[in-house]
């Protein structure tokens, strides 16, 4: 465990450093995206599957089964190592830190690449992330030894937007207490009815309205909910009519006014911690959070302690700092939660579409073709992505 924390608090630093737009040429000579002559050796990090990875043909973001692309690559001569041992100095991946040229990792098992690991990489050419979220690498150390990082834009985007309304019903209809009850035997109606109630008419606001933002607003629309959003951009006219959504532009006015709050923007340095006791306390008294983004935007200490005082009736969400995570986390105690495990992005369906992803990105590194653009997070040492500007 002290490994463990070792990384993640290298890691935790150095992703507050400023993230840069661009770097100086004379920091690095940038790492050109072409793949080497011959066999290339590449490294994916996943979770372990166990007994379950036989039992649906279609598992493919395990360990185990491993995206299905292991006979493709071998076919072609190169080398594929597959692990989930990811943390600490005598772990798998950091054995193949020195000459691996891909590593592939995903959001729901991250590989942390600090700025350390990125440095002992001296053949590392591309950092690929097999769905959405890049924010387990450090993203300054990456422009400035000039690897390029990608991940599969939209690859999971229905599948998170379809989870954060599944969380809002469940906290809005005081769920998880019911669901207790039958478990345990019991059957005491009050306990759970005398804070559930109707979804329709209820303050949703949207904090962050890109990809996924957008489909849980018009997924929202049908059930006559008063639907508001904060972003630097606007939706656009078309949209608004189409959902009722009304932009937001000042966060803090708009956090008092909504009976529920969701979490749609990236992890930066501009957002980690940002609900820290002051943010939460400008939200309503009794406010449901459903948060699938990344854990780290929340002060998680601030949030158990405005679970426990009720000043935060309710919090949802998969995503924790640090992943997996460890068994003392607070959320793991607190009152009135409805926390899984990072899984809102890893069903089957996006698991399809996350390795194809990944596959067509492989083959276009290997022919030297450029990807699509809005894959690319960092090229030849600039940011790509709007959203870690």
């Amino acid at each position: 465990m002290a490994s463990k924390r070792a990384v993640i608090s290298t890691f935790r630093a150095a992703s507050r450093k400023p993230i840069c737009s661009s770097v100086s040429p004379l920091a690095s000579s940038v790492r050109e995206l072409h793949a080497p002559a011959g066999s290339n050796k590449i490294v994916g990090v996943f979770y372990k599957a166990n007994e379950y990875a036989s039992l649906n043909p279609n598992f493919l973001g395990c360990v185990e089964n491993a995206l299905g692309i292991r006979e493709w690559l071998e076919s072609k001569g190169h080398q594929y190592i597959v692990t989930d041992d990811k943390e600490g100095p005598d772990c798998e991946l950091e054995k193949h830190i020195p000459d691996l040229h891909v590593l592939i990792s995903t959001p729901f098992h991250p590989a942390y690449m600090t700025a350390e690991r990125i440095k002992k990489a001296k053949n590392l050419k591309l950092l690929l992330t097999a769905g959405i979220g890049s924010d387990h690498i450090d993203l300054n150390a990456a422009a400035a030894a000039g690897v390029t990082v990608s991940e599969v834009t939209g690859s999971n985007v229905v599948s998170v937007a379809e989870d954060e309304l599944m969380r809002i019903l469940i906290l809005v209809r005081n769920f998880v207490p019911g669901y207790k009850q039958t478990v345990n035997g019991d059957w005491e109606v009050a306990a759970i009815s005398y804070r559930s109630y109707d979804l329709e008419g209820k303050t949703i606001g949207t904090i962050g309205a890109g990809r996924i933002g957008k489909e849980l607003l018009k997924r929202l629309k049908r059930f006559n909910c008063k639907l508001l959003y904060h972003d630097r951009l606007s939706i656009g006219p078309e949209l608004e009519k189409e959902t009722g959504a009304t932009l937001e532009t000042n966060l803090d006015d708009m956090l008092p006014k909504c009976d529920v709050v969701v979490i749609n923007m990236p992890l930066s340095d501009k957002t980690r911690g940002m609900f820290n006791k002051e943010k939460i306390s400008k939200m309503k008294k009794g406010v449901l959070i459903v948060n699938n983004a990344r854990g780290a935007i929340m002060d998680a200490q601030a949030v158990a302690d405005a679970s426990a005082s009720g000043h935060i009736g309710g919090y949802s969400g998969d995503v924790w700092f640090p992943q997996p995570a460890p068994k003392d986390h607070p959320w793991r105690s607190m009152p009135n939660h409805a926390m899984t495990p990072h899984i809102s992005g890893t069903t089957i369906d996006a698991q399809i579409r996350y390795a194809a992803g990944t596959k067509d990105m492989l083959d276009r590194y290997f022919r030297g073709e450029d990807f699509p653009p809005q894959h690319y997070i960092i090229k030849e040492r600039k940011f790509a992505s709007q959203y870690y500007l």
